[in-house]
C-alpha cells in the first residue's frame, strides 16, 4: 500500500511512531563506524529519530551523487568527505568551481544551519578540516600535479586527443617502441620527436619495424599532439611526476587529509581534466596492495563532473574503467562518482555503485523524461514513496537515498534531508589558500618543474652531424742517444757529478682472470646490452600506464 504524498500524509500525533519511518530507519542501523546522510523525510515533514547511515565498510563498494545544477550535489561531496576525514580516511576530491576551498575552514551558524541541525538530529559544531590544495600543472592555487607520458600511457593520452580507435592503437605501438629503444617520455616534446623521427627518413627502418603504424596515423597523432601543446597541455606533463602515496596522509591528530584538486583554471578543458582524475585513480590500482574487505577504507575517491569522462570514451577505456571500479574494491578503495544524471555513467560502472544518493531531477524535455524512467528503474521498489515523482519534488538538500546494508543488502529507499557540512560553505580568500600552498610540505617536492635528459635530446644527439676530426698531434723529436756501457752505467761526465745507476727492467706481471673477463670487449657489450635492457623495461596496466613498484 502507498503512503499518501507527503504533502498531504498527516502528521502522527505527539507519541506516535510512523511505522513507515520506523521500517525504514531499521533499514539504516548500523552497530559499526557510519557516515551521516540525514534523517527520514515523511509525511510531510522530517523524522531526526530516523536516521539515513552508510557503514564505513560499505564505501568501498562504490556510489553515486546525482542531481540537477543547485540541488545540493556540491554539500553533499562536503559533507562525506568531512566525515572521512574525521574517522581517519584519506580523500582525494575534484573542485570544479573552487566551491570546496571552505573544508578548510570552520563554518557559521546562522537561522538556515540550527534548522538544518534540528531536523536531522545533528549536534552541529564548527570545524575546518585537513585540506591539501592540489593544481594540475600548476594551474591555479595549489601544488602541481603532473605526471610523465611514460606514466601516463597511450590509453589514457588518447583519450585526452580525442583518437580513434585505430589512432589509440598506434599510438601504443609508438609507447612501444620508445619503452624499447630506451627512450624515456617525460613530456610532451619528446613523444612528439619520437615519432617526428619514426616519420623522418633517418627512422624510417624503425617506422616500418612497428608492423602497424603506418605513417599517415603517425601523421594524425602528431598534428593532435602539437594542437594539444598549443593548448597549453604541455604543463601537466613532466617531472617532478606525481606519487600517489601522497594521496594516502593522515594529520598529525589522526584525521585524514582532504586532497582537493582545483579545476577551476582548466575548466575550459573538460577531456583533459577528467582523464588526469582518472590517472590519479589508475595510478592508485596499480601501485596499492590487495588488502581484500576491509572495517574502513584506505581512501576515497569523489570523481565530480564524471560524464566529461565517459564522453566519446572508446570502448578500451570504458572496458580498462568498468576493470579499475570493479577490482579497486579490494585495495581498500571508495570511488564515488558526480554527475548530474546517473545516465551519463555507462551502465556496466552504475552496476558497481552500490551506494546512491540522488538529489532533485528536472523533467523539463522529453529526454529529461526518459532520463527519470531510467533512473527510477535503478532503485528498489518502494511501498512509502513513488519514486519518479519524489525525485521531482525534492528540495536543496534533499535526496534518496539507498544504500548497501553492513551485510550487503540494498536498504529500503529513503526521502532524506541531509545534515549541513560543519566547515564552510563558501570559497575562502585566495590570500588564504595560498599561504596553505605555501606552507606545504609537499611544496618543495613538486614545486618546480624539472627537464632532464629524455627522448628528446637522446633523439636530437643522433641527428646532430658528426665532429670535425682532429688533427694528430706533430710527432716529438727523438732524443740524442746516450751512450752506456755493458753494466747499463752511462759514460761519466768528467767535469761534472758521477752518474746514478739505472735499475733494471723488471718484467711485466701476468693479467689475473678476473681482469682479463672484465677488460674484455665480449663482456663490455655484454654489460651494455644488459643495462640497456634493464632501463628500458616497463610493466604496464590496465590504462597503459606504468607500474612503477
Amino acid at each position: 500500500m502507498t503512503t499518501p504524498g507527503p504533502d498531504t500524509a498527516a502528521a502522527p500525533g505527539a507519541g506516535e511512531v510512523d511505522p513507515v519511518v520506523a521500517e525504514i530507519a531499521a533499514g539504516y542501523a548500523s552497530t559499526g563506524p557510519a557516515l551521516e546522510f540525514g534523517s527520514v523525510v515523511h509525511g510531510g515533514r522530517a523524522h531526526p529519530g530516523a536516521q539515513v547511515r552508510v557503514p564505513l565498510s560499505m564505501t568501498t563498494r562504490h556510489g553515486l551523487i546525482a542531481g540537477a545544477t543547485g540541488t545540493g550535489k556540491t554539500k553533499t561531496l562536503q559533507l562525506l568527505a568531512e566525515q572521512l576525514s574525521a574517522q581517519g580516511v584519506p580523500v582525494v576530491l575534484a573542485d570544479v568551481k573552487g566551491d570546496l576551498t571552505g573544508l578548510s575552514r570552520p563554518g557559521e551558524r546562522g537561522d538556515r544551519v540550527t534548522r538544518r541541525a534540528t531536523d536531522t538530529a545533528d549536534d552541529w559544531t564548527p570545524t575546518g578540516f585537513p585540506v591539501e590544495f592540489l593544481a594540475l600543472g600548476g594551474l591555479g592555487t595549489g601544488v602541481p600535479v603532473r605526471s610523465t607520458i611514460t606514466g601516463f600511457g597511450p590509453v589514457l593520452l588518447s583519450k585526452v586527443m580525442d583518437l580513434n580507435a585505430t589512432q589509440e592503437s598506434s599510438l601504443g605501438l609508438v609507447f612501444h617502441y620508445a619503452d624499447d629503444a630506451g627512450l624515456p617520455l617525460l613530456d610532451l616534446k619528446d613523444l612528439r620527436a619520437v615519432i617526428s623521427w619514426l616519420v623522418s627518413d633517418e627512422g624510417k627502418a624503425d617506422l616500418q619495424g612497428l608492423g602497424g603504424l603506418s605513417k599517415a596515423t603517425a601523421g594524425v597523432i602528431l598534428r593532435n599532439l602539437i594542437a594539444l601543446e598549443d593548448l597549453g597541455g604541455d604543463v601537466f606533463f613532466g617531472e617532478p611526476e606525481w606519487d600517489t602515496a601522497d594521496l594516502m596522509r593522515t594529520a598529525p591528530d589522526g584525521r585524514g587529509v582532504i586532497s582537493s584538486v582545483e579545476l577551476s583554471q582548466v575548466q575550459d578543458r573538460p577531456a583533459l581534466f577528467s582523464t588526469f582524475l582518472m590517472w590519479l585513480l589508475a595510478d592508485l590500482f596499480e601501485e596499492l596492495p590487495e588488502v581484500g574487505e576491509v572495517d574502513k577504507p584506505k581512501l576515497v575517491f569523489f570523481f565530480d563532473e564524471a560524464h566529461l569522462l565517459f564522453t566519446g570514451a572508446s570502448k578500451a577505456f570504458l572496458e580498462s574503467v568498468t576493470q579499475t571500479v570493479r577490482l579497486i574494491r579490494s585495495k581498500g578503495v571508495g570511488v564515488f562518482f558526480v554527475t548530474q544524471n546517473p545516465t551519463d555513467v555507462p551502465t556496466p560502472v552504475l552496476g558497481q555503485l552500490g551506494n546512491r544518493v540522488q538529489h532533485a531531477l528536472r523533467a523539463f524535455t522529453p529526454d529529461d523524461a526518459t532520463a527519470l524512467k531510467k533512473t527510477v528503474k535503478t532503485y528498489p521498489r518502494s511501498t512509502a514513496y513513488d519514486v519518479a515523482e519524489t525525485l521531482t519534488s525534492l528540495g536543496t538538500g534533499e535526496a534518496v537515498v539507498t544504500v548497501l546494508s553492513e551485510r550487503g543488502a540494498p536498504t529500503p529507499v529513503a526521502w532524506t534531508m541531509v545534515r549541513a557540512p560543519r566547515s564552510s560553505m563558501g570559497q575562502i580568500d585566495p590570500a588564504e589558500q595560498q599561504a596553505a600552498v605555501t606552507a606545504s610540505v609537499l611544496a618543495g617536492r613538486y614545486g618546480a618543474a624539472v627537464d632532464r635528459e629524455s627522448a628528446y635530446e637522446r633523439l636530437a644527439a643522433r641527428l646532430a652531424p658528426p665532429p670535425a676530426p682532429v688533427p694528430a698531434p706533430a710527432p716529438a723529436p727523438t732524443p740524442a742517444p746516450v751512450p752506456r756501457d755493458t753494466d747499463g752505467w752511462r759514460e761519466p761526465d768528467l767535469d761534472g757529478p758521477a752518474p746514478r745507476p739505472r735499475p733494471r727492467r723488471q718484467p711485466a706481471p701476468e693479467p689475473d682472470l678476473v681482469s682479463t673477463v672484465l677488460g674484455s670487449s665480449a663482456f663490455r657489450a655484454f654489460a651494455r646490452s644488459a643495462a640497456s635492457a634493464l632501463g628500458r623495461e616497463i610493466t604496464r596496466g590496465v590504462f597503459g600506464t606504468r607500474r612503477r613498484r
